[in-house]
């Protein structure tokens, strides 16, 4: 009688990006930082808070009064403008503290589902499939960040 510990364990199934995606975040840019198909919204987990909140040299309350809001039970930032408060030009002012939402882009499920979703994301982000090869293995980390 063979124990259970002789068993083969089966890889999981490959993703159809088990071979890398290509990505490059193009200079004067600065789409997937503005407000686009009714999405404006920067969620913050309370890392961000806290990381954010540092940079600015505030206080976690005085963070939030100044530059967020709630969306049902969620902080995300406010998108009074057309873009990220913090999009100076097409770049990120708070680059160093920015939040796990805009570090992880482009890599989220919701990308992530098929080909097609990852190629539709081409319609705002003209980085999608352009410059060098993500490995999966930092989108797997992307995706951890996230929490997913």
């Amino acid at each position: 009688m063979a124990d259970d510990k002789s068993k083969t364990v089966l890889p999981k199934e490959s993703p159809w990006y088990a071979e890398g995606l290509h990505f490059e975040c193009l200079e004067e840019c600065g789409r997937c930082c503005s407000n686009h198909d009714g999405y404006a919204y920067v969620y913050l987990d309370e890392p961000d808070v806290a990381s954010l909140a540092e940079f600015f040299g505030l206080t976690r309350k005085k963070f939030l009064a100044r530059y967020t809001k709630k969306d049902d039970a969620f902080i995300v930032l406010r998108m009074d403008e057309p873009a990220c408060p913090f999009l100076d030009g097409y770049r990120c002012s708070v680059y160093e503290a920015r939040p796990v939402q805009c570090r992880t882009f482009p890599f989220w499920e919701e990308h992530l589902k098929s080909p097609r979703t990852w190629d539709d994301t081409e319609k705002f982000c003209p980085g999608i499939n352009k410059g060098r090869r993500h490995p999966l293995k930092l989108i797997r980390r992307r995706l951890k960040e996230r929490g997913r």
